[in-house]
């Protein structure tokens, strides 16, 4: 799993999402705060089975859409669908998800309510509008990702990586602010026109900070997208994996870590 460094590591390059973002809880939170809502008004509504009953009929609905294999590419999941607006973008794709969203969120509500035998079109509106507003109530960070930015500024360049929606994503950094001034480069797959895996997007990140494939480091929690994309171009790979992981696959990093922290050491390391 280890690959000695053949060169000085000059750039760090980081996931967003459920690497320094805890998208993840932030999803899960959002759930059950709206689906403890619908639970109040509705007698007898299981809030655990109303969440998975959207998570599902969400998934199915966005993938039954003609823009499912762009929101593939670009690496945009279903759950972000439930909060997107897609307002940017320069793809026709993103006015067509434009277009689709509010339907899109009122109707994964609509239907996993309907799955648990309640059809109320006016309930649906209003979970949907809430699950929004919940989300973008709960911008978690993970405790160690300030401090190990912090210790890495001005030692390395640093370079945000992220799939998704360029209005999205903008929306996430903007509600952790402190963010997104400690990166020299942010590139977001919705711009660019293709997410990792793709090796095309990391060679556009090694480009914009000027450095070959083995000076650079990639940070992700993610072996499909992160590490199969960053090994593709003969980056390092780190798989941060916090929650104890199996490694099953063909996709093997060059390092696993289970905290930020952990970074340091392996930076002097490779040095």
């Amino acid at each position: 799993m280890e690959r000695l460094g053949r060169m000085t590591i000059k750039a760090v390059c980081f996931d967003l999402d459920d690497t320094l973002l805890w998208d993840e809880r932030s999803v899960k939170e959002a759930f059950a705060a709206t689906c403890e809502r619908a639970a109040a008004k509705i007698d007898g509504l299981n809030p655990d089975q109303l969440e998975e009953a959207v998570r599902r009929e969400a998934r199915g609905l966005y993938e039954s859409y003609e823009t499912y294999p762009f929101t593939t590419m670009i690496g945009i999941n279903p759950f972000e669908g439930l909060w997107a607006t897609f307002s940017a973008g320069e793809q026709p794709e993103f006015r067509q998800l434009e277009q689709l969203a509010p339907t899109y969120r009122k109707e994964s509500w609509r239907r996993g309510l309907l799955a648990l035998g309640v059809d109320d079109e006016e309930l649906s509106g209003e979970l949907a509008e809430q699950f929004g507003r919940e989300r973008r109530a709960r911008p978690h960070v993970y405790e160690e990702t300030f401090q190990v930015l912090k210790e890495l500024q001005g030692k390395v360049k640093l370079l945000l990586l992220t799939n998704g929606c360029p209005a999205l994503q903008q929306e996430k950094l903007d509600g952790v602010p402190e963010l997104a001034p400690f990166f020299d480069e942010i590139v977001i797959s919705g711009n660019f026109g293709k997410g990792k895996p793709d090796p095309s997007i990391f060679r556009h990140a090694l480009e914009r900070l000027g450095i070959e494939p083995n000076e650079g480091i990639m940070v992700g929690d993610k072996l499909t997208t992160d590490i199969k994309g960053a090994l593709s171009v003969g980056m390092t790979a780190v798989w941060i994996n916090r929650d104890g992981k199996t490694l099953t696959g063909e996709i093997v990093p060059d390092y696993e870590i289970k905290h930020l922290s952990e970074l340091h050491d392996l930076l002097a390391k490779l040095a």
